[in-house]
């Protein structure tokens, strides 16, 4: 039986529901074990209140003619059996190099829960609400900076910086990264041509409050191409890509790259990758576990999607294989089995495989025309051009 968490009616101060964050987190993620253990033939059922199955054929429907054949093998392999999506992709580009269980992939999203911490670091930054080394105080004599909180993917931190932020310079940033919007151009898969939807930016604050918002993604719903553009972005110094999914190998290879905007982060990027690289080798992703060459950057998630209901797993991430960048999003789905930390497990995979196969970026044959660049800098100044960015 799951534990019950119910709603506090009596109004609380900020400091009071940025405190009680972590204990809902660990509420909700604890359940009992089933009496017997499913059998091996059978898919295994999901735990308490969750919905969805652990496992699943996650590739059924997938349509991958247009995809690199050593990146699909490599993230097929790593998924295996588990329910979730992988989204590989060339941060140069924009270009999908891969896209397992493409109905899922293609939805409408999932709270991104602690995956939120990466648009809200670049938000506070650019606002100079913190730099790198602001300490925030947790509790008692306890403080800390935003490497350690991102690497540790602290709750109370970034409840904080949501605080200090506010609701509409929070939204502003959001959108300018492409939350709340179609990641890709015309972007359809699988046997029945589902459409990408976009994810959804609440149109006030949260219930829970803006705490929660920053901290877990309360009233957002994220998309596995969303974050795979946003990572994209830190990955390739600040150029935001329509993501493109080419259908053939002939449209791959013609593949023109296309930029919805350039974001002004490249002096910020700096500032927010020595925590997402410690993630990786002490934080909340050190269950990657790949021994390659370079370093991976990339940023954890956990909680329960109340939507759905279903508990999640999030691992987004870039790294350099062989010399060049790319992108790998995982999102698992299902019940007491799925997590953030689980999802960088399977993402280990993925660049272990890239790396065993000699994996190489295709090149693209054309070059990139570039817009004008839409939003700077100046950000809660320029919010009159959040109308110029909507989806």
């Amino acid at each position: 039986m799951a534990l019950a968490v119910t709603p506090v009616k009596k109004k609380t101060s900020s400091k009071q529901a940025a405190s009680k964050i972590v204990l809902r987190h660990v509420a909700l993620a604890v359940v009992a074990s089933p009496a017997k253990p499913p059998a091996k033939t059978a898919p295994a059922k999901p735990t308490g209140h969750w919905r969805a199955p652990n496992f699943a054929d996650s590739t059924a429907g997938d349509i991958a003619t247009g995809e690199d054949p050593i990146a699909r093998q490599a993230a097929v392999q790593a998924l295996g059996k588990l329910n979730g999506a992988i989204v590989i992709s060339d941060p140069a580009t924009g270009r999908i190099l891969s896209m397992v269980n493409q109905k899922l992939a293609l939805k409408s999203g999932f709270q991104p829960c602690s995956t939120i911490k990466v648009p809200v670091a670049l938000a506070a930054l650019s606002e100079a609400v913190v730099d790198r080394n602001t300490q925030i105080r947790l509790y008692g004599k306890t403080s800390i900076a935003m490497t350690e909180a991102l690497a540790k993917s602290s709750n109370q931190y970034f409840a904080s910086l949501g605080e200090k932020l506010g609701f509409e310079r929070t939204s502003y940033y959001a959108r300018l990264f492409g939350l709340g919007e179609k990641a890709g151009l015309d972007v359809t898969a699988g046997i029945n041509a589902d459409a990408e939807q976009p994810g959804i930016l609440p149109a006030a604050t949260p219930k829970s409050g803006m705490g929660m918002m920053t901290s877990f993604g309360d009233g957002i719903t994220l998309t596995p191409l969303e974050f795979a553009g946003l990572i994209g972005a830190v990955a390739n110094g600040g150029t935001l890509y329509y993501l493109q999914y080419p259908k053939t190998q002939e449209e791959a290879e013609a593949l023109e790259p296309k930029v919805k905007r350039h974001l002004e982060i490249a002096n910020l990027i700096p500032e927010i990758k020595p925590g997402m690289q410690g993630a990786v080798e002490y934080g909340t992703a050190r269950r990657i576990g790949a021994d390659t060459n370079e370093a991976i950057y990339g940023k954890t998630g956990t909680c329960t999607d109340t939507r759905t209901p279903t508990h999640l797993g999030w691992f987004g991430s870039f790294a350099e294989t062989n010399g060049q960048r790319v992108v790998v999003v995982v999102l698992l789905t299902g019940g007491s089995i799925v997590s953030g930390p689980a999802a960088a497990g399977v993402a280990g995979q993925v660049y272990k495989n890239l790396e065993a196969a000699s994996f190489s970026v295709p090149a693209p044959s054309a070059k990139a025309n570039f817009p004008t660049p839409v939003g700077s800098r100046n950000g809660f100044a320029n919010l009159m051009l959040s109308n110029a960015i909507k989806p």
